[in-house]
């Protein structure tokens, strides 16, 4: 896609920091809602596997790690959200309670964060909704995102368009980011590659940052 020259200044560590979306139990784990449900969780260890690491060398290089994770509570359920999963035939009773606040659910799954890192909780698909990641971004000199995370064509997708629309330069790395679904992963990739970042795989970054 582009030379190791030109991504040692795109993706310095002095301008970069890693966002690590939605790597919680009710999404990743077996014994999480999504897996309670029998969905094939086989991609997202993979996902998960290669976030970690790359969660280990964002932090030997000295670029910031910010971990993102749903949190949802009753009071704070969206109501559009709510109504289409009465249109759709569901019942919003079973299907809105993930990743409820202060619950296991909720909690990280894979990669976990340490002592001092950014932890950033949202009510919604995007991490820059209801939040103040921005600012938080800013005032650590941040402008570039390497973004990571379940699931590619939710709130990973939701993520980078509000980042590329907030001037962010992003790249979305594609083996540390998962969908449940093989289609809606490359489909969700091409799209995102098509308008709004660029598409790196964890061993490009690892072969710069190395």
């Amino acid at each position: 896609m582009t030379s190791d020259r030109g991504l040692v200044d795109w993706i310095a560590p002095s301008r970069t920091a890693l966002l690590v979306i939605d790597m919680q139990v009710d999404f990743a784990a077996p014994d999480g809602v999504i897996g309670r449900f029998g969905v094939d969780l086989s991609a997202v260890g993979r996902a998960l596997e290669t976030a970690e690491w790359l969660t280990d060398l964002a932090r030997e290089v000295g670029a910031p790690v910010v971990f993102v994770g749903l949190e949802t509570t009753p009071e704070s359920d969206p109501p559009a959200m709510l109504e289409r999963m009465r249109r759709r035939g569901g019942d919003p009773e079973i299907e809105r309670a993930i990743c409820r606040k202060d619950t296991p659910g909720a909690d990280f799954y894979g990669p976990l964060p340490r002592a001092g890192e950014l932890v950033v909780g949202k009510p919604r698909y995007s991490a820059f909704v209801g939040t103040d990641l921005d600012a938080q971004l800013r005032a650590r000199g941040v402008d570039t995102l390497l973004v990571c995370g379940l699931t590619t064509e939710c709130c990973v997708d939701s993520t980078v368009r509000d980042a590329f629309h907030r001037d962010y330069n992003v790249f979305v790395i594609n083996d540390a980011c998962a969908a449940y679904e093989p289609d809606l992963h490359e489909g969700a990739l091409k799209s995102l590659g098509l308008s709004f970042a660029l598409i790196l795989g964890s061993s490009e970054v690892n072969a710069v940052w190395r």
